[in-house]
């Protein structure tokens, strides 16, 4: 018997077993780049790039959203406690003052302060300033050092002083019973009599002592008075965290003021 013989089909069916056979390892190698394999990889890329045009595409869409409809807005300070906590984002509802609607007394509004709360605004970095503004747009940073969050007290043509005998503030006469505001917070503890401007509205806090608003500008350009025009939108809802999750409802206080005209406010 050929014992060089028996030994090398011995090894051979060794390696069809094992699966080394060099025919079928040379033949996986060309098909791993083969065609298909590099179409497939092809295809994985194209994936990839659509999966980053669309994550493009939905930012996009969220920041015209928050430019147009609803933008949230992160609350920096406790000025309107309890009402709005640190922290809170709040949702401001951009389309509330289009189509000749305007603020109303008690409304919590969104605005910019500039040329009023803010005489001038603060230099920026341009490209700080974009990604700042795009974050803050998102509620993911606090909001530009012009923008500010308070309660419509008064619009154009009322007048309104603090404090009547009671202690309270009075609009057109009226006094007003503010049970949104701070526990233990007087309604004001400076003392005021202005009538509103036309086009412009008397805003405070409703954390009264922990609040720089209206009354904190009575001697500077605009006597405090935030122009209608700047006004940003209504804050109508909680939107985080979970735990706050709630509408902004109306409120009663102001609902026997009646506006100079005689008409019920």
């Amino acid at each position: 018997m050929d014992t060089e013989a028996e030994h090398t089909e011995r090894d051979r069916s060794s390696q069809f077993l094992r699966g080394t056979n060099p025919a079928r390892t040379e033949e996986r190698s060309r098909s791993a780049r083969s065609p298909l394999s590099l179409g497939r990889l092809s295809l994985s890329r194209l994936s990839l790039g659509r999966a980053g045009l669309l994550g493009v595409g939905c930012a996009v869409a969220v920041l015209l959203f928050g430019a147009f409809v609803v933008q949230p807005f992160q609350i920096p300070s406790g000025s309107m406690e309890p009402t709005l906590q640190v922290g809170d984002r709040v949702l401001v509802n951009k389309l509330a003052y289009r189509f000749d609607a305007v603020p109303e007394r008690g409304d919590v509004v969104v605005f910019d302060g500039t040329g009023s709360f803010v005489q001038e605004p603060p230099r920026e970095n341009p490209v700080t300033g974009l990604l700042h503004g795009a974050a803050a747009a998102l509620g993911l940073a606090e909001p530009a050092e012009t923008d500010f969050v308070k309660r419509v007290i008064g619009v154009g043509g009322d007048r309104v002083v603090c404090c009547d005998k009671g202690g309270r503030v009075e609009v057109n006469g009226r006094a007003v019973d503010e049970r949104y505001l701070h526990p233990g917070d007087a309604p004001s503890r400076v003392p005021f009599d202005i009538v509103v401007p036309p086009g412009t509205l008397w805003v405070m806090g409703d954390h009264r002592s922990d609040s720089r608003d209206s009354r904190d500008h009575l001697g500077e350009p605009g006597g405090g008075m935030v122009p209608v025009d700047r006004v940003i939108g209504r804050a109508d809802w909680i939107g985080w965290p979970p735990v706050r999750w709630s509408g902004l409802d109306p409120t009663g206080a102001f609902r026997g003021v009646r506006s100079p005209d005689g008409a019920h406010g």
